[in-house]
């Protein structure tokens, strides 16, 4: 389970705040993955249970995202141990016929209530605005998720509105760049 910084992950490192390393994905990471989606109570707000096949398809459209995108959900490193504890990342989304950048984040069990989460979602907010140029950027979470929402509360974000994504009816929290200097 425990993944340690390699050469060829080094090399791939996107942002670095005090206590993490956010890096892209490699084919190595498919267990760590699996550690954080594969927890039934981690993922309890997605619709689905996932397989180690499930975090193997995380990985690799993760990769994909990177070559189409540029960007991607990226690998959350402990920087104390060289462990991954989750992923955080910006994604392009569809909602509601608008394609817009998603902070996304998703933790192991263990690592919550020590402030990664949001550690991660301001670096990748910030990469957002200030490295991909975004208008705005958005969280998407459902109404009963209170723990992300309050990770998009420290991020600077507030409900925009009620949106459907995925089929699901999901609070969309908000930040525009005309405001980002604020959080």
């Amino acid at each position: 389970m425990e993944a340690s910084l390699s050469n060829a992950a080094n090399s791939s490192i996107v942002l670095e705040t005090e206590r993490l390393i956010l890096r892209r994905f490699t084919d190595d990471d498919v267990d760590a993955v699996f550690a954080v989606i594969g927890d039934p109570l981690t993922m309890k707000y997605y619709p689905q249970k996932f397989t180690r096949d499930d975090a193997l398809r995380w990985v690799t459209k993760s990769q994909e995202r990177y070559r189409t995108d540029g960007f991607g959900l990226f690998a959350v490193v402990l920087k104390s141990s060289g462990e991954v504890i989750g992923n955080c990342g910006i994604m392009r989304q569809e909602v509601e016929g608008e394609f817009l950048l998603e902070v996304g984040y998703h933790f192991r069990r263990e690592y919550w209530g020590h402030g990664y989460a949001t550690e991660a979602a301001r670096a990748c907010r910030d990469y957002a605005f200030d490295r991909l140029g975004a208008a705005k950027v958005v969280s998407l979470i459902l109404t009963e998720n209170a723990p992300s929402r309050r990770v998009a509360e420290r991020n600077g974000m507030q409900v925009e509105r009620q949106v459907t994504f995925q089929g699901l009816p999901h609070l969309m929290y908000a930040k525009a760049r005309e405001d980002y200097g604020q959080a």
